[in-house]
């Protein structure tokens, strides 16, 4: 399916969320709970905040789709891309689909999403060029990071975690994630 084919399809239902994975089959989702869109508000928040300060890259939210070179189009909930990567693209795809795979992918799991697929995600992210990747689970407190070559690690109970890599620097405070509506 090509770039154009798959906005065609996306505008037909503006309200459900799409994703491809790599074999090509369609993924439709609704919109994310709203208690999962204002976790996800504060870590865009605070990465938007940082990158504003960094200036070394760009954050994308959830609704900006990424072409993996994998050919799987991808939507994570914040990510990351560097300047650089932007800047080796070619200028008429720039108000298109970004073909490249962010730096630095989180997804932030809803009630509704099942782990297995999210992890599933987070390996695709990596396995496509990501070099830091975070899936943050409110329901317990935990937080599973991914980097190549390397087995997910997996933090509970934490308070914030500092980015590494290409968002070293970053700490995202998970207080305001853990508990949103204090």
């Amino acid at each position: 399916m090509t770039d154009a084919q798959f906005a065609e399809l996306v505008a037909e239902d503006p309200d459900l969320f799409f994703e491809v994975t790599a074999e090509g089959e369609l993924l439709v989702g609704p919109p994310a709970f709203t208690l999962a869109s204002i976790r996800n508000r504060e870590i865009l928040g605070q990465l938007d905040g940082w990158a504003r300060l960094d200036r070394s890259g760009i954050v994308c939210d959830s609704s900006g789709g990424f072409v993996l070179p994998n050919g799987a189009r991808r939507s994570p909930d914040a990510s990351w891309v560097p300047r650089v990567d932007i800047g080796r693209l070619e200028k008429e795809s720039l108000e298109g689909f970004w073909h490249l795979c962010p730096a630095f992918a989180i997804e932030l799991r809803s009630h509704s999403d099942r782990i297995r697929v999210l992890r599933g995600k987070m390996r695709e992210y990596i396995e496509n060029g990501a070099r830091l990747g975070w899936l943050i689970d409110p329901e317990t407190r935990s937080v599973e990071i991914y980097r190549p070559d390397r087995e997910p690690e997996v933090l509970a109970g934490i308070e914030s975690i500092a980015g590494e890599g290409p968002v070293a620097g970053f700490v995202l405070d998970l207080l305001p994630v853990w508990e949103p509506l204090v």
